[in-house]
């Protein structure tokens, strides 16, 4: 991963400085609180429902162990011992008090961590694949080109203050795209043209919230070396033409959508044309600089299906379907990608503890070259684990709760925090998750319904990315009351769509029968093998529809 030198050390020491100082001006009553927010919200600082909120940057999901145990460590003596896993793969604080936030971002500077822009009207957090690096079928490692990113967009001048804030994703893989790049404001699919060149096709104005859009392709084929100028003309043209008259019609994808994609495109080349050659264009140098921080672990020269793995899997059903669902192949021989599922029933989807931070850090060092990656879904990734060290790792982890054999099935639900502590909310994720976790506990019947994403948000802003679930769910509120409405047919791969409403909501005791209603008609109609998306796509809404509200 990525190692800080002496320039990335000089400016966060300096930004934690400067925060520090704005925070004592703030509490002192010298700093109004309007002119304090957007500096604290650059700062990852949030004012939540009942407490502040500290969005820590995980740069596209890579934590080392100690990294992993500084963050149990603040959770613990700044926070009520525990933290959260975001779907942007990030983490964040519930608790903290404001005038702890300059010392926690001291303590994460020393461990090459910060909180810098994670919120504001700025680029955030640029995420990726959780197997990068790792996974068979990628064209390249997309992580130095993250990296590349993060330090091109941090602390830029020109895209400060953006009419909204702006996400970037990044995607390697041939066959899958676990970025969701097509539901960013810029989604970056890493390609090889004709003549076998790298270069990017480029999706610009997808997104979730309020406007739900899948980004059109604007480009094709951009070469490799041509990355950053054309990301610099792309945020130029939505800086100079985005709206800023109302939020709710700030992002770019409005723009796109307003100016048509071959319009914004027309723009996006015009400003490229005369910024292309500019010094801020990539040298095969400077790339081969970021990717060397990204080498291969000292992997062992092994065998794939060792005796010992092939005798634990014939021994154990349990066992047998832990590495069926959450063990997925590795570019190397005897290798696999583990993904410790943090879906534990009554507990909040993605919160951990400081202990089990801890555990995870052991574990990490222990099986996987002491790395973890947290993903998406809300779950943590052991990239390079030795196929004759499943089973020890499997028992390690079931004690801590990380071993459910749920990946992608119904019960790995992604759920934002919701009415529980957001102040955004209008109805809270959290009890809807637990009870459809409760209604479907029999892993034979969820392993026969095969994969299926449910996703819930608590409010429109759509960070339970409920829009791109097979089954999405929304909290709204009604009068006062909090009720739940369902869209399906969503999807965030490559085959990216808008999930459709599905009729008027419902209250929240009833989502684990309305839920189990249109489960019952996929069951009745699907084909020998069918996914839920196939068949809903295939036999429309209306089924469902007339089955839940009959």
């Amino acid at each position: 991963m990525y190692v800080y030198d002496e320039h990335d050390r000089q400016i966060l020491a300096e930004r934690v400085a400067q925060f520090r100082h704005q925070t004592d001006r703030a509490l002192a009553g010298d700093l109004a609180e309007d002119e304090f927010l957007p500096l604290r919200l650059q700062n990852g600082l949030y004012i939540q429902r009942f407490a502040p909120m500290l969005r820590i940057c995980v740069p596209y999901g890579m934590l080392n162990s100690a990294q992993l145990r500084r963050l149990a460590r603040i959770t613990r003596d700044y926070d009520k011992g525990y933290a959260h896993f975001t779907t942007r793969q990030n983490v964040q604080l519930n608790w903290p008090e404001v005038e702890d936030v300059p010392d926690i971002l001291a303590e994460l500077a020393e461990v090459e961590m910060h909180a810098n822009q994670t919120s504001g009207n700025c680029i955030r957090n640029t995420t990726t694949d959780q197997y990068a690096g790792a996974q068979s079928d990628e064209l390249t490692d997309p992580r130095p080109y993250c990296e590349i990113i993060r330090q091109w967009s941090t602390y830029h001048p020109e895209f400060a203050f953006l009419p909204r804030k702006f996400k970037v994703a990044v995607n390697a893989s041939e066959h899958s795209d676990r970025a969701a790049v097509q539901v960013h404001d810029i989604g970056l699919e890493i390609v090889r043209n004709a003549q076998g060149e790298l270069g990017f096709r480029v999706h610009v104005g997808g997104g979730l919230g309020r406007t739900p859009m899948v980004g059109p392709m604007i480009r094709e084929f951009l070469p490799e070396l041509d990355l950053l100028t054309y990301l610099e003309a792309v945020l130029r043209v939505y800086n100079r033409y985005g709206r800023r008259d109302n939020k709710y019609k700030a992002r770019i994808k409005i723009l796109v959508k307003a100016l048509t994609p071959e319009g914004f495109a027309e723009k996006v080349e015009e400003e490229w044309s005369h910024i292309r050659e500019s010094p801020t264009r990539l040298t095969r140098e400077a790339i081969d600089k970021v990717q060397g921080y990204f080498t291969e672990p000292p992997y062992d020269d092994l065998a794939d299906n060792p005796e010992a793995l092939v005798a634990a899997r014939a021994e154990s059903k349990a066992f047998d379907n832990w590495v069926k669902r959450n063990v997925d192949s590795h570019k190397k021989p005897g290798y696999g990608i583990v993904t410790l599922t943090m879906k534990k029933t009554g507990v909040p989807p993605g919160d951990i503890t400081d202990r089990q931070l801890e555990q995870i850090a052991d574990l990490a060092d222990q099986y996987s070259f002491g790395e973890a990656r947290v993903t998406h879904q809300q779950n943590v990734v052991f990239a390079d684990v030795r196929q004759d060290q499943l089973y020890d790792l499997w028992q390690a982890l079931k004690p801590l709760g990380f071993a459910t054999a749920n990946l992608n099935m119904l019960t790995d639900i992604i759920c934002c925090p919701g009415g529980d502590y957001c102040a955004l909310a209008n109805a809270k994720s959290i009890p809807v998750a637990e009870s459809i976790q409760r209604k479907f506990d029999n892993l034979d019947y969820v392993y026969d319904l095969g994969e299926i994403d449910l996703n819930i948000s608590g409010c429109m802003n759509a960070c339970g990315h409920h829009h791109v679930g097979h089954i999405g769910v929304l909290g709204v509120d009604k009068k006062g009351e909090e009720f739940y409405q369902i869209s399906l047919g969503g999807s965030s791969q490559r085959d990216a769509s808008i999930g459709k409403i599905l009729g008027p909501s419902f209250a929240r005791e009833h989502m684990p029968e309305v839920i189990e209603k249109i489960l019952d008609v996929y069951v009745a109609n699907r084909t020998e093998e069918e996914p839920f998306l196939d068949t809903y796509r295939r036999i429309g809404i209306a089924p469902f529809k007339e089955r839940v509200y009959a």
